[in-house]
């Protein structure tokens, strides 16, 4: 997450100026995600994580309430945090009372019918700099110095002992290694598991700045130079376990500045492209400003390369620390319009009861303004998209598609708690089979029409 050192960059500056997109220049020319059967998909749903407890007690922060409560609240998606520190303690040697604990989390994420990607995450490297992710036994650092920052831990970023524990990651060998036999493990233990959707290959990768060189430019040229060759390698070690998964992959996090990545093409048919969004200010406890131009810098930033590359976006982080100042309710609005304009989903940050980005307090109720993320979605669609849009205002869901002329012809409506009317035209025929869902059948290859509202 993008902490107040971004902010004192002049280059940020310049690219937060006033912008004015429009959704039709960026919706037309990424694909959608999705399922088997062929039908669309939309990802809704939040980070599940447990980052206090390792070892033994590893995951134990994570409870079925999480995967309940997600689910009844009308998300179907969730982004599972793992730490290869957790996973393989020591060389070679892989826990698997750690993988019974992450089957254990899909387990229930399966029994909700919640989709799940497993992250392999890490915050500033690892255990070697007082954080989670990468093992202490695969940190290299040549004896660089390290500054602990606690009052602003992305900073520890930009310390030369991190940035040169990426540059060992991305460029030894042994470590090239040991890091695809981690995904081999993890994706030859879950590859069949009814939950697991797909795969976020590594959390917010960063890496090692050349003397003089801006920030962007750094990221752009880490992102083609180390991040491309390490996700085509990562991909190969998927796939000698997982044929199907799709597989998600981030540029760095200063891509939530508005600067367009530097990530090539990763030689796979089912590759995700998988930003976060945070903006710098806001991330150092600053309200929202409407009139900035942030989100639209970082609309245009977000959708250059899946347009390039055809491939689906999804957004495997967002939310500011503290939702309830004055304009964070226009801020919920404006982003949920962003996302729906050219994202196949998302994931909040985070699904915890308690204070600051948690989704909840600790009574199990939305904090300020998180409940406009629960919407209804067309959660699969049986046929192509023409149009689908929510009015938080009216509390009406539209949802417009040409049916599939072959293959399945449900199509799928996940929504929030409350009473909805469900009507659909074009010949369709509306199920409610459980709380918290709607099934559309329809003729293949006829025009639908599906309207839901709030009673």
């Amino acid at each position: 997450m993008l902490r107040a050192i971004l902010t004192a960059s002049a280059v940020v500056a310049a690219l937060l100026c006033p912008a004015t997109a429009r959704a039709e220049d960026t919706g037309p020319g990424i694909p959608r995600l999705t399922d088997g059967h062929g039908r669309v998909l939309s990802l809704r749903g939040w980070n599940i994580e447990d980052k206090a407890h390792r070892g033994d007690e590893a995951l134990s922060g994570i409870t079925e309430r999480h995967l309940r409560d997600l689910r009844a609240q009308g998300f179907g998606f969730a982004r599972l945090l793992v730490f290869w520190d957790d996973l393989e303690p020591s060389p070679g040697r892989y826990s698997r009372s750690y993988l019974r604990r992450i089957e254990r989390v899909l387990d229930w994420a399966a029994r909700y019918d919640v989709k799940v990607v497993i992250d392999a995450h890490q915050d500033v490297f690892g255990p070697a700099f007082g954080h989670r992710g990468i093992p202490e036994w695969a940190t290299r650092t040549d004896g660089l110095p390290f500054t602990a920052h606690p009052d602003d831990w992305f900073a520890e970023y930009f310390e030369p002992a991190v940035q040169r524990a990426f540059t060992h990651l991305y460029e030894d060998a042994d470590l090239r290694r040991a890091q695809a036999r981690m995904w081999r493990t993890l994706a030859d233990r879950f590859a069949r598991h009814p939950a697991v959707l797909g795969y976020d290959l590594v959390n917010e990768p960063m890496g090692e700045a050349r003397p003089g060189e801006e920030l962007p430019a750094a990221a752009r040229r880490i992102e083609r130079d180390q991040l491309t060759p390490m996700y085509n390698r990562l991909a190969d070690a998927v796939r000698s376990a997982d044929r199907d998964a799709w597989l998600f992959v981030e540029p760095t996090p200063i891509v939530g500045e508005g600067v367009p990545t530097g990530l090539g093409r990763i030689d796979d048919p089912r590759v995700v492209y998988a930003p976060h969004f945070y903006n710098a200010a806001m991330e150092a406890g600053a309200d929202y400003d409407p009139g900035s131009g942030w989100i639209d810098a970082y609309e245009r930033a977000v959708t250059a390369y899946p347009k390039r590359y055809r491939v689906p976006v999804v957004v495997g982080e967002w939310g500011p620390p503290d939702s309830g100042l004055p304009h964070m309710n226009r801020f919920y609005r404006d982003a949920m319009a962003s996302l729906g304009r050219y994202a196949s989903g998302w994931a909040g940050y985070v699904w915890c009861y308690g204070g600051g980005y948690c989704a909840l307090d600790g009574t199990g109720a939305f904090r300020a303004n998180k409940e406009l993320t629960a919407e209804p979605y067309a959660r699969a669609v049986a046929g192509t998209v023409r149009s689908a849009a929510y009015d938080s205002d009216t509390g009406v869901y539209r949802l417009a598609y040409r049916a599939a002329s072959r293959g399945s012809r449900v199509t799928v409506l996940s929504l929030p708690p409350g009473s909805w009317r469900i009507t659909a035209g074009g010949g369709a025929r509306v199920v409610r089979p459980a709380a918290g869902r709607a099934l559309v059948s329809a003729a293949p290859g006829s025009a639908v029409t599906v309207t839901a509202e709030r009673r």
